[in-house]
């Protein structure tokens, strides 16, 4: 017979093995990030590919957007590596105005408890692109001949245009004169072969740029930095999982990236276009991976509706809590109710990527930053519509309810909101209809939903992609409009909704 001492030994061992359980479960996870271009999804897509060789559970948040999202999301400890570029560390993470060498880089990077891989093998520098037959039209063949044509139409994209070593000091260094738009990267390719702009910033090994018959003006003052592909990654990610990224260091050269860029936009599918760089890829491979597309975008659809309707419900669970009784407060004179509504307008007019970017030191990339953005998107119609409502109430009903002897509570909650609830519940259901289109913004950040094959497809310019995630949330609000019209007649007093319809005869 066991003794007691044995018995308490073995349930405490038992009690604290399942306490340690999910963080052992967790050391086994990584979450690997990439930017928003062709590239960096491949290459993530390669790392996950490593990473579960290894043994490890992955996770590969695409296309999360420019570098202070990957970056923040890496710092915050939401990611555990990503692919980027020596210049980029250089210039825009370290700000240097120096040619950092790898072990410096290493060294700034530590106090961020993070590092870098040595280099993968290949330079894909920035890279200004027009049309061949424009520049052999006006006998362009390098960057300081642009100077003499300032009626060229530049379209570059946001981070390029505001970057250190981008498009203003190019500008300058080149003492240019033209005045570029900004545009998304994939969106610039469609807009040069359209002849809608002249010119665009690229990446050297873009497969794009033969596909598109562009030619790249050289850089024959040297202003672009060395890009040279490399992994940043956590000093407190698992060993096994750094030493199994570091196998990518010095085996892909630019040919070869050109064409596993190639692959990702002939298949539009980053993971058939990683294969490539395994050699793993027979005609038996691809034709079991093409037999099973349909399933895998079915089982993805399935995915990005379930994380949709989490993000909006969420939210809107929020919005319809907090904006009502705001709503009710502004409906009151005075300068406190106009505040809160100047301040839920100012919101709007806050771009989705800037609010996104600023909650990522507070919130990390994913479900939580996702919903709150959303649920600031979502205030301003339940808001106005339950001000409106209430205002709206004629003065000799508010004096029959005082009359009566209700308390101003129960004047509220028994006349007015009843007699204003089909304001309110219109107001909803914009705010519901439009939270369904601003979800999609949380693929920038990793979050799922509809957004991550809309982005993944304006990347690859494919149209069917797109239209996997925006039929999907077009038929969604087409759902939510039918549910709150069903709703209108069972929530909405039958004396109300009959005194609409007799106004309307």
């Amino acid at each position: 017979m066991k003794s007691p001492l044995s018995r308490f030994t073995f349930h405490v061992s038992f009690g604290l093995l399942l306490l340690l359980m999910p963080l052992i479960a967790k050391a086994q996870q990584i979450t690997v990030g990439s930017k928003r271009f062709t590239e960096s999804y491949v290459l993530g897509e390669i790392a996950k590919k490593l990473l579960e060789n290894a043994g490890f559970d992955v996770e590969h948040k695409q296309g999360m957007g420019g570098t202070i999202i990957v970056w923040e999301a890496l710092k915050n400890g939401d990611i555990d590596m990503y692919p980027d570029y020596t210049g980029t560390i250089q210039e825009t993470i370290l700000k240097s105005k120096d040619n950092l060498t790898s072990k410096q880089m290493r060294g700034a990077l530590a106090k961020y408890g993070i590092s870098i891989t040595d280099e993968l093998g290949f330079n894909n520098t920035y890279a200004i692109a027009m049309r061949r037959q424009t520049a052999e039209n006006l006998n362009l063949r390098k960057i300081s001949d642009l100077k003499n044509h300032p009626e060229l139409r530049a379209g570059l994209t946001h981070e390029f245009i505001n970057r250190k070593d981008g498009w203003e000091p190019l500008s300058r260094y080149y003492d240019l004169q033209l005045t570029p738009r900004g545009m998304e990267h994939a969106l610039a390719y469609t807009a040069m072969n359209s002849g809608e702009i002249d010119l665009m910033d690229a990446y050297s090994t873009d497969a794009k740029l033969a596909e598109y018959d562009l030619t790249v003006l050289a850089d024959d003052q040297n202003f672009f930095p060395k890009y040279n592909a490399v992994f940043l990654y956590r000093l407190d990610a698992a060993p096994q999982a750094i030493e199994a990224i570091r196998n990518l260091e010095g085996t892909i050269d630019e040919g070869r990236m050109i064409r596993l860029n190639a692959e990702a936009e002939r298949t539009k599918d980053y993971t058939l276009a990683s294969l490539l760089y395994f050699e793993e890829q027979s005609e038996n491979t691809e034709a079991q991976i093409e037999s099973t597309s349909l399933q895998i975008k079915w089982g993805a659809i399935a995915r990005w509706t379930g994380e949709h309707l989490t993000l909006v419900g969420i939210s809107m669970l929020f919005a319809i809590a907090i904006g009502i009784p705001l709503g009710i407060r502004a409906s009151r004179p005075g300068v406190f109710g106009q505040l809160i509504l100047g301040l839920i307008g100012i919101i709007q007019t806050i771009p989705s990527m800037a609010l996104l970017a600023l909650f990522i030191p507070l919130l990390g990339i994913g479900i939580k930053n996702a919903v709150v953005a959303i649920f600031l998107y979502s205030l301003l119609p339940i808001v106005r519509n339950t001000a409106a409502g209430l205002q709206n109430i004629s003065t000799p009903i508010r004096e029959s309810a005082a009359a009566l002897g209700l308390e101003p509570s129960a004047q509220l909650t028994k006349v007015c909101l009843p007699m204003a609830s089909r304001t309110i519940l219109a107001g909803i259901k914009t705010s519901t209809v439009i939270n369904i289109g601003n979800a999609t913004m949380a693929g920038l950040i990793g979050a799922g939903g509809y957004g991550e094959p809309i982005l993944s497809g304006i990347n690859l310019n494919h149209h069917g992609t797109i239209l996997h995630g925006a039929i999907p949330a077009a038929l969604l609000a087409l759902l939510a409009q039918f549910l709150f019209d069903f709703l209108d007649r069972v929530i909405i007093p039958r004396g109300l909704r009959l005194e609409d319809k007799g106004q309307g005869r």
